[in-house]
């Protein structure tokens, strides 16, 4: 067979993670892959069984087994109609099915997979994708693995993207206790065959409308309706971890809670860019846990370390204030500004893209792509419907580590001035004795 494949295909084929997620435009090839995947399994591992789904059957025949009856030899690939199932000849079997509703999972109750491969993933709940991948098992020792492609949109956009996109860095395997993930991101220009054919494809993209044409030709799973951070772009916004250069000004930032400590570490590269290079996002801390997590991750002190003011109001219970309880802990704090509406303006105004002096856009803001909990919750954030200037507090959740940017944003500018270095609760006060 002469077959040809493009680079991000080959690399959803040899992606050896439990779960594999290939996608994010339109034209990128994706079906297509599924396809040639799943034939190369089945001959490496003769007798294996591999199941592939979409939502519902029209879709299912229209594509994949299309697909599939148009590339795989008649001499290996037998497919029968009536129970969509795919025969090869050294007894690999390869079923195409479907779930018009959730109750259709229970389908496949008492079956038994080496392969499950989700096309469009996003069009299934994530109750289904729990149970389906439950399927997975067998004795034959053969690799096990969850293979899915898919767009953003769809009903379950949220779940895929908390469970594959705000997981970190795309193009690499992230491991967990239950087992280890990877996103593969495909362009419609990755699709080299596709712009050969069909130049006008992109075009045609062009005149969706503005949350499709992101979804479908950017990509872009930062999508919602409502969405109060529109500036918010991942791929201008995030940048790949590198070290930070010791002579750059480093600053931090916190929102605390019992329920959240989110802390943020920004440094300024003295020119005309901050970048948020690490975060603390942890629940469940009283003040001298907190301060000791914040000791054990800080190596340096900052020039400034922002919080709210109503950390300085006394607690009735000790008369102390929490940021009195701080120091105490050796954690100095400056007093930010705490303006809801003003401070978030300043926060869109640090994310807003420029034109550079050398015509490039420039940006004033850019986060370390470990920052996994900024990068999930900014642009998840909504209009208040009481007030549309404002973001809304629920779920409350996702509000912290923004909070923790929006202090410091209200205190600096997009030139590099700083305010509230020579403030009364700052690391500048412990090492000049000042109380």
């Amino acid at each position: 067979m002469n077959i040809e494949i493009t680079q991000k295909q080959k690399k959803f084929i040899d992606a050896d993670a439990d779960e594999v997620l290939f996608g994010g435009r339109a034209g990128g090839g994706k079906s297509y892959a599924q396809i040639i995947d799943a034939l190369i399994y089945a001959l490496k591992y003769p007798g294996s069984k591999q199941l592939i789904l979409r939502r519902t059957f029209p879709e299912l025949d229209r594509s994949l087994i299309r697909t599939a009856l148009a590339l795989y030899p008649q001499s290996i690939y037998r497919y029968t109609a009536t129970n969509h199932i795919g025969k090869f000849s050294n007894g690999s079997v390869l079923e195409f099915g479907y779930c018009d509703s959730e109750n259709d999972v229970y389908k496949y109750q008492s079956a038994e997979y080496d392969v499950i491969r989700f096309d469009e993933l996003t069009h299934f709940t994530k109750q289904m994708y729990v149970y389906l991948i439950s399927r997975l098992r067998g004795v034959n020792g053969y690799p096990k693995q969850v293979k899915s492609s898919t767009n953003p949109g769809g009903v379950g956009h949220s779940w895929v993207k908390e469970r594959f996109i705000d997981i970190g860095q795309a193009d690499e395997k992230h491991t967990f206790a239950a087992g280890s993930r990877i996103f593969i991101p495909s362009l419609v220009t990755d699709n080299l065959f596709l712009m050969k054919s069909d130049a006008d494809y992109v075009k045609r993209l062009e005149n969706l409308s503005e949350k499709d044409k992101r979804a479908l030709l950017c990509g872009d799973w930062d999508i919602a309706d409502g969405r109060y951070y529109d500036e918010w772009n991942r791929q201008i916004h995030t940048v790949k971890p590198f070290e930070i250069p010791p002579h750059w000004k480093k600053y931090r930032s916190m929102d605390y809670g019992l329920d959240m400590l989110a802390v943020l570490f920004i440094a300024y590269d003295g020119a005309d860019k901050y970048y948020v290079y690490d975060e603390i996002y942890k629940p469940n801390l009283i003040i001298s846990r907190a301060a000791a997590e914040i000791k054990r991750k800080c190596k340096e002190m900052p020039s400034v370390f922002y919080a709210p003011p109503d950390m300085w109001n006394r607690r009735q219970d000790s008369g102390a204030s929490v940021a009195r309880i701080f120091r105490q802990n050796g954690i100095y704090l400056t007093k930010s500004q705490n303006d809801r509406v003003s401070g978030r303006y300043r926060v869109k105004e640090f994310l807003k893209i420029r034109p550079g002096q050398d015509g490039k856009d420039c940006r004033a803001l850019q986060i370390f792509t470990s920052c996994t909990n900024l990068i999930r919750t900014l642009p998840s954030l909504s209009h208040d419907s009481q007030n549309p200037n404002d973001v809304s507090d629920k779920p409350h959740e996702l509000t912290h580590a923004p909070d923790a940017l929006r202090y410091f944003c209200a205190m600096n500018t997009l030139g590099g001035k700083t305010e509230g270095e020579d403030g009364e609760d700052s690391w500048y006060d412990s090492l000049t004795g000042r109380q």
